[in-house]
């Protein structure tokens, strides 16, 4: 077992390689914790799409200990609530409770993963629960379209397919299964316990070493490589008063050295109310209600991308309105919007710091993608660094980087003629 008592966060790692990470808010009488778990949708095998969805659902419906019921009951009986959340690169499972009922929170949150049930009877419920789902998304075009759009710039892959799964592919996982994708993914050096709030740090470490030693030392599988492909992906025979577009490039890692200037352009161009896309679509030429700009990023790759949505004879004007932003935002951005784009940046750092549950959430994922907690200061003092110039060029470099995505989903005969629309940017 290893310690750091630095000041600030405090991080012990557990023989198995399990990671505790606390961060003590003195001013606050509740804690949020959690298990970070380093797995999720991009690990899954061919024949396994949706399984991690799954089985977080099913990590609330029993274990040897406890029943469905019991856990709801046990944690809620606290004045506590709990919660879980799957991603395409991790999954998690917490907490918030009074700082005094910490270890009955590791307790429960332990016991779902070390002794899951998968109760036949309650893994067919949840199949159930978990298609009405899928019906639910398929029946919200401005949910459905960002699935699109992530299939269509990484077909073929596990990291472009949806979170839930298909009906078919989730009715067909059994507790067998279910078992061997945690066996192989749940892997002590790729799981992060974190807790802020009104928490003790060697408190916190004594519950957890004696509750996850059973988790496996050895690291999981790595996931395969993201290969970004791009196209255009127009979906039809729907009935919608509006055409949900999406626009998108290739990104950026969270670890590319480039980040945080690339998260300022995009910031710049449709970040907030004086973003170039807002105040040029919307205010200036009412095309829309809703447009923004936004950037995922992955341990390898990353997604940029713009969103919109407009009345079906408006679609080429907007996605051409659109295009012309990007590229000129590129050229002509300003020593003020780039003021903008970095206190916005910090406003989000800083509020991170005033939530327990933001914060463990903070720290948990800098665990998984760099191995330590990023102090507020290196963060600030990198995206202070930005550069107008550093900007340009993270602009110049996206569209410069691969096909662009265009997916859309809606009214309008031009839907094809805006995807042709979307292709300056290849060129740009």
């Amino acid at each position: 077992m290893s310690r750091d008592d630095a000041p600030g966060p405090r991080i012990t790692r557990l023989d198995n390689g399990v990671t505790v990470v606390t961060d003590a808010m003195p001013h606050l009488a509740t804690a949020s914790l959690g298990i970070w778990a380093g797995a999720g949708a991009r690990d899954e095998e061919p024949d396994e799409h949706g399984i991690s969805h799954l089985l977080e659902h099913m990590a609330f419906k029993g274990t040897k200990r406890r029943s469905a019921r019991a856990i709801a009951e046990e944690i809620e009986a606290v004045g506590g609530d709990i919660n879980a959340a799957t991603s395409v690169e991790h999954t998690t499972y917490n907490a918030r409770v009074l700082g005094e009922d910490v270890p009955l929170a590791l307790d429960v949150l332990s016991d779902i993963l070390t002794e899951p049930a998968f109760d036949p009877e309650e893994l067919a419920r949840e199949h159930n629960v978990i298609v009405q789902e899928i019906g639910a998304a398929l029946d919200t075009p401005d949910d459905l379209v960002f699935d699109l759009f992530q299939e269509r710039a990484f077909p073929g892959q596990p990291i472009g397919r949806s979170i839930l799964g298909t009906p078919e592919t989730v009715r067909s996982f059994g507790p067998d299964r279910l078992r061997a994708y945690l066996a192989r993914n749940y892997r002590a050096p790729k799981m992060i316990v974190a807790a802020a709030g009104a928490v003790e740090h060697e408190a916190v470490v004594e519950e957890v070493a004696k509750r996850f030693s059973g988790f496996a030392a050895a690291d999981k599988p790595a996931p395969a490589p993201a290969r970004y492909q791009g196209g255009t992906e127009i979906g039809g025979g729907r009935d919608l008063e509006q055409a949900h577009i999406l626009i998108g490039l290739p990104g950026l890692s969270y670890r590319d050295p480039a980040i945080h200037a690339l998260q300022v352009f995009t910031n710049i161009l449709g970040g907030g109310m004086s973003s170039r896309l807002f105040q040029e679509v919307r205010e200036a030429r009412g095309l829309c209600y809703a447009v923004y700009s936004f950037h995922w990023g992955y341990a390898d790759t990353g997604l940029f991308g713009v969103y919109a949505g407009t009345d079906g004879g408006d679609v080429d004007e907007l996605v051409d309105v659109v295009v012309d932003q990007i590229e000129t935002t590129i050229e002509t951005l300003s020593e003020g919007e780039l003021a903008r784009a970095k206190a916005q940046a910090k406003v989000g750092l800083l509020a991170a710091l005033e939530s327990s549950g933001a914060r463990a959430d903070q720290l948990a994922r800098q665990m998984l993608a760099f191995g330590r907690p990023i102090p507020l200061e290196e963060i600030v003092a990198k995206v202070e660094a930005v550069t107008l110039n550093d900007a340009k060029a993270a602009g110049r470099a996206l569209v410069g980087r691969g096909l662009p995505t265009f997916t859309a989903l809606g009214p309008g005969k031009s839907l094809e003629t805006a995807a042709r629309i979307a292709e300056r940017l290849s060129a740009a």
